[in-house]
This record gives structure tokens, sequence and C-alpha cells, in this order.
């Protein structure tokens, strides 16, 4: 059994280097806990939002607080408000270090939520799939937004997840029910043939780990116990979860990336899981040795996924050692 907890000295040393202030900012907040007052992680937070990809990201933003075109935000990939919305949380952008991060979540709220809370493609119920839920309301807790409105969203996160409350799909008397998208409780997503979806159920897990216990209520308690139960069913190691062809699992789970949209890997399912306090139950343990057996000999992570040329910002070649990558990867093995 691998003992977690510690990371190797060299791969701190490595994500500690200057030239890249962004991924030297997640680390001493995230791996080295440094304290919000220490000059050095002001310093480099400082530069971490004033160079490189949050700047790049912010400096695309229109003044009303979209990107590409008013609106919902979803197209076009990957550089549209929701896109740049998610990939401005995973670099760790903080909204008291500029003024459009707030804006920008307030715009999307604006938006992209309907008024029974759902996170839409569209701006409509009819919009709604359950990675797009997860993913903006894990993005907009990370950015610090408080909003009632991001409340209403979590909680019919929750409700889509158990049920409760929600009509079936082909009840058109309320739109408080299923739409072709999330299309039933326990993960339902019309995108895999009606089938459980696990990329789902992982984004809205890691969101839901994002929020202070003090603040789930019941049936977010609920949801995350029927999150945990599907996740762990099987051994998360394998992916063998429902596809719409039967066949065997994308093979995307195992190709560790940065950043991370609506496809899944299991270093994501791995630190949802760690962050819901399951780091030591031995049903994890696999995925944790994948996770740990995949750094090379000086302690790195490679890039297996990536969206060059997609994105307003690309974050290094395929098959390279990769800093974020490695800062993933360290984190979830830290934390577990």
């Amino acid at each position: 059994m691998v003992a977690y907890g510690q990371i190797r000295a060299d791969t701190i040393t490595w994500l500690l280097e200057e030239e890249n202030p962004g991924v030297r900012y997640l680390a001493l907040r995230d791996l080295m806990d440094a304290s919000a007052d220490d000059p050095d992680y002001q310093q480099t937070q400082k530069a971490a939002h004033q160079e490189g990809p949050i700047a790049v990201i912010l400096n695309e933003m229109n003044a009303q607080g979209f990107w590409e075109k008013k609106g919902p935000g979803y197209g076009p990939k990957y550089r549209s408000t929701v896109w740049s919305v998610i990939m401005l949380a995973q670099l760790g952008a903080e909204p008291e270090m500029d003024d459009r991060i707030p804006k920008a979540c307030q715009y999307l709220l604006d938006h992209a939520l309907t008024e029974h809370g759902q996170l839409s493609t569209s701006g409509t119920p009819g919009g709604t799939v359950e990675c797009l839920q997860g993913n903006l309301c894990s993005a907009l807790l990370d950015l610090g937004c408080v909003d009632p409105r991001l409340d209403a969203a979590l909680e019919w996160m929750a409700r889509s997840v158990t049920g409760e409350g929600v009509a079936a799909m082909g009840d058109k008397s309320t739109p408080i029910r299923y739409y072709s998208g999330n299309c039933g409780p326990g993960f339902e997503c019309g995108a895999n043939n009606k089938l459980p979806c696990a990329w789902g159920a992982v984004k809205e897990m890691l969101a839901f780990s994002k929020l202070p216990k003090e603040r789930r209520t019941p049936l977010i308690e609920d949801a995350i116990q029927t999150g945990v139960n599907f996740l762990l069913e099987i051994d998360p190691a394998t992916a063998a979860y429902p596809t719409w062809n039967g066949r065997k699992p994308s093979g995307n789970w195992w190709k560790f990336g940065f950043p991370i949209f609506y496809i899944t890997d299991i270093l994501q399912l791995g630190e949802a899981l760690v962050r819901l306090g399951l780091g030591p139950d031995p049903r994890l343990a696999n995925t944790l040795d994948i996770i740990n057996q995949k750094q090379d000999a000086d302690g790195r992570w490679p890039l297996e996924f990536s969206y060059t040329g997609k994105t307003w910002v690309d974050f290094g070649k395929k098959k390279q050692p990769n800093k974020w990558v490695t800062y993933r990867a360290a984190w979830v093995l830290k934390h577990a």
C-alpha cells in the first residue's frame, strides 16, 4: 500500500519554479499551505493574476462580462463564457484580485440560469445537462460567487440527482421536470442513452464537495450519498460505468489533462471523492495507486489530454511532463 500525504521534494521544487507564477501560486496555496499574509505568496498571487493564463483570459472578456458573444455562453467551444469561467476557476482566479471576475460570474447567472435553478446551455430548462451544471456550480464556488441564485442552482442539482420533487421527462404540466439532457434521477443522461453518466456524477460531486458542510441541506447530503454510492459501486480505477453503446469505457478516463471540461479523468474523480473525505476509503485505493504510478522518475506527470489550439491559452505539449497536471495529481495525493 502506498503511503499518501507526502509529495516528493523534487516535485514541489519543480512546481515552485518562478518561471510559471500560475502554477507556483497554486502550489504555494494548496500544497505548501502558505499563509495569506505571507509576502512571497502575495507577490506570486499578484503575478499569477497579472500575467499568464488568468490575465490572457480576462483580457479577452467583453466589458459587459461575457466572452465571444452575448447570451448563455455555451458556444462557441471552448472560448465562450462558460468555458472561460471554468478555466478561470481551475487556474485559481480570485475575485478580490480583479473585479472582472465577479462581473463574469454575475453575467453567467444572469444569462445561463433558469428561474428554477438549472444552469443551461440555452438559458432555458431544456438545455440542462448534468456535467455543465456541476462544472459551473463548482466554478462559481471556486470563484467566490456569493449569490442566492447559486444556492438555488445547487439545490436544483441535488433535486435532479435524488428525483425529489422533479416530474418525469414526459410530464409537460410542470417546468420542474427532467428534460432530454438531464433526463432522470441518479445521473441519467440523454447523451448516454438515458443511462447514468459518471462524467456528470463526478462534476456534480466535485461541486458539492466544495460547498462548506454548514451550507449543505439535507437534500444536498442525500444527493452526495447517491453520488458516492454510484461512483464507488464499482472499482473506480476500472471506470466500468454505464456507456451509451454498452462497450468499454472511454480511454479518456486514464488520460490526465488540463483544463478539464465535460470530459472527465479518474484524477478528477479522485479529487471529488477525496474532497468529500473518502481518501482513506479502501475502495479508492486502486485509483490512487494509478495516479501515483503515472508519475515519472522525476516525480512529474505528463499531459495526456489537451485542448491545444481550442482555448485562449495552451497548457503544454502532450506526452511531456506538465506542471498543471502535476499540480492536480499532487493535490489529490497530498489530501488523500
